[in-house]
């Protein structure tokens, strides 16, 4: 592949050889893509600080220029310091670092264009950014819409199973959201009827329902949200665990 151009977001870096860095990206037009960046660990790199995990960059890369599955970065334009305004905020670092490591899981075709997930992940940092929604809410709702877009909408108005009209009372992730009394099965939580409800308004990010929920429901449909992630995902995410919902 020749030189491209594309806007991405830093997902993730690790260290190569004694001054590089191997920077995983989620682009808008390539998807996942996986490329070197030369000398970023030199005080003197003209890349600096660009590269460094939240960061919304424009990027020149060529293809294919460091081995079969490696790009190399020639160029990098910070777009949007969100890394800068997420750091020094333990919630937000936890709550933001839950959403790199999902978007690259459910990204499963690398080099594949996935705009909706990326423009998604976009939104949903600059909306942590802001600081007028809770860091935990505006992770959920990341969750549950990244998840929509991803094929494994959940359902909380009708039954996921025979699609009855709600309201019903037990939910269950490997069902796929809320069941009716017929299809309902064991082990199927039964969430208040306001948890039901805010976690309706995560998915549609209506947030005048999210910012006035009382905060036991939030919690219970954290659990949820959670438990419905995890299914999807098949299995956990590292940065899951570190995520604190203590500021309420």
């Amino acid at each position: 592949m020749p030189l491209y151009s594309d806007e991405a977001i830093v997902l993730r870096t690790r260290k190569l050889a004694e001054a590089d860095r191997i920077i995983t990206l989620l682009t808008r037009e390539h998807g996942v893509v996986r490329a070197v960046a030369k000398g970023v660990r030199r005080t003197s790199s003209r890349f600096g600080s660009r590269l460094e995990p939240f960061t919304h960059v424009d990027l020149q890369l060529s293809g294919g220029t460091v081995g079969r599955n490696l790009d190399l970065v020639t160029q990098a334009v910070t777009l949007a310091p969100f890394g800068s305004r997420i750091s020094n905020d333990y919630d937000r670092y936890t709550a933001a670092s839950v959403m790199l490591e999902t978007a690259e899981r459910l990204v499963v075709e690398e080099r594949e264009p996935s705009v909706q997930q990326y423009l998604l992940l976009v939104g949903a940092l600059r909306a942590m950014t802001g600081g007028e929604r809770r860091p935990s809410d505006v992770l959920d709702s990341f969750l549950l819409r990244s998840l929509a877009v991803a094929g494994y909408a959940p359902s909380f108005d009708g039954c996921a199973r025979c699609g009855l009209e709600g309201p019903h009372k037990a939910f269950n992730p490997a069902a796929g959201g809320m069941l009716c009394a017929t299809c309902r099965v064991p082990g199927s939580a039964h969430p208040a009827a306001q948890t039901i409800v805010l976690l309706g308004a995560l998915l549609a990010g209506d947030w005048e329902v999210v910012d006035a929920a009382d905060v036991r429901h939030r919690r219970e449909a954290r659990g949820l949200v959670s438990a419905y992630l995890s299914w999807h995902l098949e299995r956990g995410l590292r940065s899951l665990p570190h995520v604190s919902y203590a500021a309420e």
